[in-house]
């Protein structure tokens, strides 16, 4: 099961963790200290990457992108943040999606390519 994270608390609390920055967007993932196996998963992206418009459109494609990937890819029990980096909007949607699941491995500590 997947959550979202509204809090501010929650994502000052996700800074916290392992951090696994990529060429569209940064992951921060932590683990919380829980029993609960769901994940958490919160978007982000600054005025600086755009207006309106554009912050909204990139969050919906990590809202797409975490829809898709997270179940299955995702790590049980921990919260996941995606922050929006500048060019994020305008990468193609298939290289977002290799790029998360790559974030996701690496941040579960596996090798992948």
């Amino acid at each position: 099961m997947v959550r979202r994270l509204i809090r501010r608390a929650e994502f000052l609390a996700a800074n916290a963790g392992k951090r696994v920055p990529m060429p569209g967007f940064v992951l921060l993932v932590r683990a919380r200290a829980d029993d609960d196996p769901a994940m958490g998963v919160g978007f982000t992206v600054t005025k600086k990457i755009g207006g309106a418009v554009v912050r909204n459109r990139m969050k919906r494609r990590f809202r797409a992108l975490a829809r898709d990937i997270l179940p299955e890819a995702g790590i049980a029990g921990a919260d996941h943040v995606v922050i929006g980096r500048a060019g994020g909007v305008e990468r193609d949607f298939a290289l977002l999606d290799s790029e998360l699941r790559k974030a996701l491995a690496k941040a579960q500590g596996t090798n992948a390519r």
